[in-house]
């Protein structure tokens, strides 16, 4: 028993012996082969080169873009910078996504990957997603055409359903608003149906100020253009109109003025117009502007 056992011993001994010999001379025997690294050489500097063409058709491509956009920029044509910047910044990425893709491919190909199984099981991943995510589809198409057709810009002032607000960001996917008291409301670009912008044009304060129907209209005019000719404002465009009597009521006339100003300024330019107007009638002591102070009984 103890012989059976040597010999098993040694037979498992040199069975082991003889594996480690074969293993490391397979790994010599590859390490050693001048063919096998030849042709890793030339799959590295096709993948080197592949790379260096990639980033030099890239940087054409973004040099041509910012070209192209800044002619733009100095058209006749008046196109706001902010949306050349934002479909430059567009084409761009898309510019980038579409060169990498194609690296990738080239890239596998070197390993000599079959390629069609892949595309075409990305292209029936692609179909499954577009069933399952029709919302995303929907959202990213609305908010490529936002961008392209230029219906409102970062910094605009709009309002889309019960939102408005200063826009902060347009993304493919959805749109950022904050309104003037600190809310954010993020809306999906699906979602934006109508939308009113407000910066676009000038705006126009309207101003209606009412006094007592006993009051004599012409001195009335008089005292509100005089204002209106003094009255002077940053935002303003040009000077501002009264337009004459608007209403007449059982114990008010009221007067309509309006003031062209610059895009979203109408509310710090009625409020400024206002104040002046109060003091005016404050100092021809209009009893329904100005307070007359009674003197204490027994001063």
């Amino acid at each position: 028993m103890r012989y059976g056992d040597g010999w098993a011993a040694e037979t498992i001994g040199g069975a082991g012996g003889n594996l480690w010999e074969q293993f490391t001379d397979s790994i010599r025997n590859t390490v050693q082969d001048v063919d096998m690294w030849k042709a890793a050489a030339l799959v590295l500097g096709r993948i080197l080169l592949i790379l260096i063409v990639s980033r030099i058709v890239l940087y054409i491509v973004n040099r041509i873009i910012d070209r192209v956009t800044a002619e733009k920029m100095h058209n006749r044509v008046k196109l706001r910078s902010r949306r050349v910047q934002t479909l430059a910044r567009l084409l761009k990425n898309t510019a980038g996504y579409v060169t990498n893709f194609i690296v990738i491919l080239l890239i596998l190909g070197e390993f000599h990957i079959d390629l069609a199984p892949l595309l075409a099981g990305a292209g029936v991943l692609g179909l499954a997603i577009g069933f399952g995510a029709q919302s995303l589809v929907k959202d990213i198409i609305t908010g490529f055409f936002i961008i392209l057709e230029d219906h409102f810009s970062v910094g605009d002032v709009i309002k889309t359903g019960n939102y408005k607000g200063t826009v902060e960001m347009i993304g493919l996917r959805a749109t950022r608003i904050r309104s003037w008291t600190g809310e954010v409301f993020i809306l999906p670009n699906g979602s934006i149906n109508d939308v009113t912008n407000f910066s676009l044009n000038n705006s126009l304060a309207v101003i209606d100020i009412p006094v007592a129907a006993t009051d004599c209209v012409e001195q009335t005019t008089a005292l509100i253009r005089g204002v209106l000719s003094r009255f002077d404002d940053v935002n303003l465009i040009g000077q501002p109109v009264l337009l004459g009597v608007q209403e007449i009521g059982p114990s008010n006339v009221t007067f309509r003025i309006i003031a062209e100003c610059r895009a979203n300024t109408q509310a710090s330019v009625t409020r400024r117009l206002n104040a002046a107007l109060k003091k005016a009638f404050e100092e021809e002591r209009n009893p329904r502007f100005y307070r007359i102070e009674e003197p204490l009984a027994g001063g």
